[in-house]
């Protein structure tokens, strides 16, 4: 079982919408008497104005794009709800570019005006780690090593790769010599050596994240299996404690190793490929089946200690929900004295796995409705049986936003 992580440490990033909000000059306002208002339907002399107490949670993979591709109505989806002043943000277990490059090269592929305060991906809530920013971490996973640079925006100081130890120490993994020239075009030189006879200057590893979908599973699999069997993290270390019966988890992890984080638990994605692809989930359970067969796994009373966030779990649930609630604020300032409550977020999804669970599952602690919106675009199969049933599934991104549109009678 994933170790839970403290919620005030994930979320304290939440409402730090620092990004200038991008209004689109095609907003539709209610009080032009020149046009009739779309959602101020009350048969009142002076309707009240137009501010939705309903807002969208997008997936992206699947939903809005496959692969690097725009999916075919997600910018008519997208579109007509900025002309309705009608919050969204964009909620996705993708990663391995920083939120201001994704939110750029999404506004250019759906041709609409987004900004950092209606995206969360990920390794988003890593940012606030504080606790590791002055120390050393290991980021895995990615391309090259562009999630070590998403984690030196987000403040950390000191940050190493599986493919800077492959390249300082090649006997590390055997198996992926003929990648050294490549790996050799970005990895750094080591903070310190690996030196099992001087512990006390050998690389220690304080922290590990994966970021994103590794890529060389061999290579990274070693390396974190390495860091998880040393002592207190240094490499080239192997613990005296492991397998001691005496101890709690038989000893592994019990001897000042560093946590272990996953960002995304999606065992499948949809890219281009017609059928699902194995996502960084698949890349755990992998992980995992080597830590059962090194220490006997679970039959043998040990787990693989490890925080997992992003879809369907609790804490990104909740990190997501503050940053809409705030990017709603800002969006709808100018009528904050009649700003209501959230009533619903329609979670629009095409991972009964991910997106489905989580927004069935979630409790929100402000009373609003999650109310999850399966399409069939992306990883769930036409005419196949979701494992965790939505409250509704429709073809595609501009059916779920006609649905909910309907459901909250505002007029298309």
């Amino acid at each position: 079982m994933a170790t839970k992580t403290p919620i005030t440490s994930i979320l304290r990033v939440a409402s730090r919408c620092r990004a200038p909000l991008l209004t689109p000059q095609s907003f539709l306002k209610c009080s032009n008497p020149q046009t009739p208002p779309r959602c101020c339907f009350h048969s009142a002399p002076t309707p009240p104005p137009c501010l939705p107490e309903f807002a969208f949670a997008f997936d992206i993979d699947g939903v809005l794009v496959r692969s690097s591709d725009p999916l075919p109505r997600a910018h008519k989806a997208l579109s007509y709800l900025q002309s309705q002043r009608i919050p969204f943000i964009l909620l996705t277990n993708g990663g391995g570019k920083h939120e201001s490059d994704r939110v750029d090269d999404l506004a250019k592929k759906l041709e609409v005006p987004l900004d950092t305060s209606m995206f969360v991906q990920s390794h988003t809530p890593f940012a606030d780690l504080d606790e590791y920013k002055n120390r050393t971490i290991m980021v895995v996973g990615g391309v090259e090593d562009m999630c070590r640079r998403v984690a030196e925006r987000y403040g950390f100081k000191t940050v190493v790769t599986p493919g800077d130890i492959l390249t300082a120490y090649p006997a590390v993994w055997p198996f992926s010599q003929q990648l050294l020239p490549y790996y050799e075009t970005f990895s750094r030189p080591l903070p310190a050596p690996i030196d099992p006879t001087s512990p006390s200057t050998s690389l220690k590893i304080d922290a590990v994240f994966v970021y994103n979908d590794p890529r060389d599973w061999g290579l990274d699999t070693q390396v974190i299996k390495d860091v998880l069997l040393s002592h207190q993290g240094i490499l080239g270390t192997l613990s005296e404690k492991n397998g001691n019966t005496a101890l709690p988890n038989k000893g592994y992890q019990q001897d000042g190793q560093p946590p272990l984080y996953f960002s995304n638990p999606d065992l499948l994605w949809a890219a281009k490929y017609h059928l699902p692809r194995l996502g960084q989930g698949g890349f755990r359970e992998a992980l995992e089946g080597v830590w059962a067969a090194l220490t006997g796994g679970e039959k043998n009373g040990v787990e693989l200690k490890k925080i997992v966030i992003g879809k369907p779990h609790r804490p990104t649930y909740e990190f997501a929900e503050k940053r809409l609630v705030a990017h709603r604020k800002r969006l709808l300032e100018q009528n904050d004295d009649k700003l209501r409550s959230l009533k619903r977020v329609y979670m629009v999804g095409d991972n009964p796995e991910s997106d489905i669970l989580g927004g069935n599952s979630y409790n929100s602690p402000h009373g609003t409705d999650w109310v999850s919106v399966l399409v069939r675009t992306g990883v769930h199969v036409a005419g196949t049986v979701p494992k965790h049933t939505p409250r509704m599934e429709v073809g595609d991104v501009w059916d779920a936003v006609s649905w909910a549109v309907g459901q909250e009678k505002w007029a298309l």
